[in-house]
């Protein structure tokens, strides 16, 4: 299924790894991305997650004169990135302040998000708005099949948006830096081991690509563009066909020593519960994901959708299930808030149900496990789509672009 949207507006109001040190020249006409001082990136930032701001209020959040401001802003208007928009009166002199804005068309993104089965493509604008999407299966899992669809996609989208800068690739599983190059250890959805992904689609595509776990990428996005903006730290949790983790620490993605920060999907919950996939009994892995509570119900031909058909009709066993499941999400979150003290925790994926069949449970479980004496969490429950981790691809290629 494809469907293309209509083109953004020209203006609005509203760690890339190793591929932030790539070239940008391979880049088609009106597409490569200038080169930008430490200053430049940091103003354009500011106005790409907060909106239009007048000259005075970014100069103030970077720390910098009004001259200095002036410079910077100039050549990013010069290079078509940002304009002057609108006018607003400030409300201590009541004097006029123009607002600068991001011309969100001046560039274009593309992203792609992996599952086991299927291909989900993205174009969004520098403003990480998706203006093309286009889905597909994945006829096969051997890379080089793999990337023949990436590029087909990137060449679908390229008729209407030539100026296509920068991408990413998101994908479950273990990806690294080995030798300053992005490589996926493992992705055991696709059957992938040791692939430098990165570094094969940048040479097919000729514009830098980059390649992250979804999960960590999907934090990055949602602390830019998402529910997560303004906040300083945050943690989000995914459910589904597994549980990922991303977290957020002074307004850096947090990766870890080895890349692999957020692997908590194995904590021990129920020592009398089930076995996993790994042979830990009673991890949030052996009850929590979707396979697992379909699992619990042992009954052939039962599918996730089917068990959650079951439990709003009152179907015990299957609400049962998903309690057990909530439990398993509760000690989770209360153990992400003990231990990172985040101004926000978001919650989504394709498990969602769960929060309909046992939010109570979730809710009652991390009053149980937070730590006494603190405030309540911030849990924001957002909606999901595939789309979106395609988005964080695309958004990916845009914080290369800022080498952020």
């Amino acid at each position: 299924m494809s469907e293309v949207l209509d083109s953004a507006a020209a203006m609005v109001g509203g760690g890339a790894g190793s591929a932030s040190s790539r070239e940008w020249a391979g880049a088609g006409d009106g597409a490569a991305w200038p080169p930008l001082a430490e200053t430049e990136r940091g103003a354009l930032r500011e106005l790409l997650i907060h909106g239009p701001l007048p000259r005075a209020e970014i100069a103030r959040r970077l720390g910098m004169s009004r001259a200095s401001l002036t410079r910077v802003t100039r050549a990013l208007m010069e290079h078509g990135l940002i304009a002057e928009g609108e006018v607003e009166l400030r409300g201590a002199t009541g004097r006029p302040s123009e607002l600068l804005v991001v011309r969100r068309d001046a560039r274009h993104f593309f992203g792609v998000k992996l599952t086991g089965d299927t291909a989900f493509a993205v174009v969004t604008d520098l403003g990480a708005r998706i203006v093309a999407r286009h889905e597909e299966p994945i006829v096969s899992t051997e890379v080089d099949a793999v990337i023949d669809q990436i590029v087909a996609a990137h060449a679908r989208f390229a008729a209407d948006y030539p100026a296509i800068t920068a991408g990413g690739v998101t994908l479950a599983g273990d990806l690294t830096e080995v030798g300053g190059r992005q490589i996926v250890k493992d992705s055991p959805f696709l059957g992938w081991h040791d692939v430098f992904l990165a570094d094969l689609v940048t040479e097919r595509l000729g514009i830098p690509m980059s390649a992250e776990n979804d999960v960590r990428a999907l934090t990055a996005t949602e602390h830019w563009f998402g529910a997560g903006v303004g906040c300083r730290s945050l943690a989000l949790i995914t459910i589904g066909a597994g549980i990922g983790f991303g977290f957020v620490i002074d307004d850096r993605l947090v990766t870890g020593h080895h890349g692999r920060a957020g692997s908590l999907d194995h904590l021990p919950i129920d020592p009398a519960g089930p076995i996993c996939g790994r042979g830990h009994r009673g991890c949030a892995s052996a009850v929590l994901p979707s396979p697992a509570i379909v699992d619990a119900l042992r009954m052939p031909g039962l599918d996730y959708p089917g068990v959650v058909a079951l439990a709003r009709d009152g179907h015990a066993p299957a609400l049962r299930a998903f309690a057990d499941a909530g439990h398993a999400l509760g000690v989770l979150i209360g153990t992400v808030a003990n231990a990172l003290d985040p101004q926000k925790i978001v919650l989504t994926g394709d498990g969602l149900p769960l929060m309909e069949l046992a939010g109570d449970v979730v809710h009652s479980v991390i009053d149980q496990v937070r730590a006494p004496g603190v405030p309540p969490i911030e849990l924001d429950v957002q909606p999901f789509e595939f789309d979106e981790w395609a988005r964080a691809g695309a958004v990916l290629g845009i914080r290369t672009a800022l080498q952020f």
